[in-house]
């Protein structure tokens, strides 16, 4: 049934209704990612009930496990782009050595990295700024989460192999089962157990066990279009060249972004725990208003993929302007809704119970919410220029986003206005409809037209 799914959704992605496509891979994502995001959200209500000290170690550390994920995906993301270009040229054999050259130098990247995290943990927390009891908390769960690494790229890459064949229904299937897991192992572990931070860090772990198995039968199941090969393997020059020059830009813009996160929570650190504690929340619930914009963003890249591998760049570029108008109209009465006061301040009620933890955090969201619709600029358009291969655009618009358009605002709005931690709050959608607006123009510029992916 999978594997019908996605000969279908290839056929509708190169010769059917676009809007119907955009719907078609946008949905299970969209699902997928609100499971995803299930995770941190269950961790954040059972940790919201250990005390804000829990909270807001998490909301430290957490940036440094995303540093090396995103950095990593950059690997993965360059797989799903060339993997979706083969198949819109009906060249499977390629796809699936381009499928076996990305599993093997993910799963080698990935272990590195948490050796190396795992015997640096108290220099990283450290060098962040806690201490006391928000220094011990986060040291226990990053030298505890990190440990899942491997699991997550696998999965990931699990995610890529079935969207790039315009399979987004699997992925979300395999999610349910960990967030369910999860839902239950984090008030076992943490609550029953007593275990607190370190317990949900086990549970997130455990939850992912059952996912990476069934992820990896998955794409060595050979009734696929597009499976694992070992048989003779060997690395390939031109392949491993052509992962390199689209996924290191995407690696190095993720990396970017994640690090300059880092130096946000300890900005953020300066003004108190309690505004720690709010920034984690109102990022985590940020992360469910946005999930339709990333999904939307995903889905075009796919789409693009594909139809550049088919050689009809008119045909994606269509498909990037529907999804926009459609995204971005979503997001804006989304926006509007979700950024008053009663409707912002019910959301993170649901995650902390302190007076003033709530106040900040409902602050942020009603802000962050009333500007989303920029989002859907910026995927949507990120989108079309991943799916073309020209990563290194959406790196630049990336790192700059973050290191120079919402450090400049932050420093501009403490300093010189003297806005405390709403200087935090507004540098955070100012970079962001910088960066949208940046996007758009390099678009209108026309400089996605050019397949830097090249088969």
């Amino acid at each position: 049934m999978s594997e019908s799914l996605a000969k279908k959704n290839t056929e509708l992605i190169l010769n059917g209704s676009l809007i119907a496509a955009i719907i078609s891979l946008s949905l299970p994502i969209i699902a997928n990612s609100f499971l995803q995001s299930m995770y941190n959200l269950t961790d954040a209500y059972w940790l919201g009930q250990l005390g804000k000290n829990d909270m807001a170690a998490i909301s430290l550390v957490t940036p440094v496990q995303n540093l090396i994920v995103n950095f990593g995906q950059g690997i993965t993301v360059a797989g799903s782009i060339l993997v979706a270009q083969y198949v819109g040229a009906r060249d499977l054999k390629n796809a699936r050595s381009m499928l076996s050259q990305i599993f093997v130098c993910a799963m080698m990247f990935s272990f590195a990295l948490t050796f190396i995290i795992f015997f640096s943990t108290r220099g990283i927390v450290g060098w962040l700024g806690a201490d006391g009891e928000v220094f011990n908390k986060g040291c226990i769960y990053l030298g505890t989460v990190i440990w899942d690494l491997p699991l997550l790229f696998l999965i990931n890459i699990f995610t890529a192999a079935s969207q790039a064949q315009g399979n987004t229904v699997r992925p979300m299937l395999v999610n349910l089962l960990g967030i369910l897991l999860n839902l239950v192992l984090d008030p076992l572990l943490m609550i029953y157990y007593k275990m607190g931070t370190a317990g949900a860090a086990y549970a997130t772990i455990f939850a992912k066990v059952p996912c990476a198995i069934i992820g990896l039968f998955y794409i060595m199941y050979r009734k696929n279009d597009v499976y694992l090969v070992f048989k003779g393997f060997k690395f390939e020059k031109t392949k491993l060249s052509n992962i390199v020059r689209i996924g290191l830009p995407t690696a190095l813009g993720s990396a970017a972004m994640q690090f300059g996160m880092l130096l946000m929570a300890k900005n953020v650190l300066v003004f108190g725990d309690d505004a720690m504690a709010a920034y984690g929340i109102s990022n985590r619930i940020n992360g469910i208003i946005t999930m339709p914009s990333n999904a939307v963003g995903s889905a075009v890249a796919t789409i693009v993929g594909q139809n550049m591998g088919a050689q009809n760049p008119k045909r994606a570029e269509e498909a990037y302007k529907k999804a926009r108008i459609m995204i971005v109209a979503f997001l804006f009465v989304g926006g509007m809704i979700l950024s008053r006061k009663i409707s912002s301040t019910f959301m993170v009620s649901i995650f902390a119970d302190d007076p003033k933890v709530v106040s900040m955090s409902a602050d942020f969201l009603s802000i962050m919410a009333f500007w989303c619709w920029t989002n859907g600029v910026h995927n949507t358009t990120t989108g079309l220029f991943q799916g073309t291969g020209n990563t290194l655009y959406t790196m630049i618009v990336e790192s700059a986003r973050l290191w120079v358009f919402r450090f400049a605002s932050l420093f501009i709005l403490s300093t010189v206005f003297s806005m405390a931690e709403r200087s935090v709050w507004y540098s955070v959608v100012i970079s962001n409809g910088i960066a949208a607006f940046i996007m758009w123009i390099l678009y209108k510029i026309g400089l996605w037209k050019k397949n830097k992916a090249n088969l």
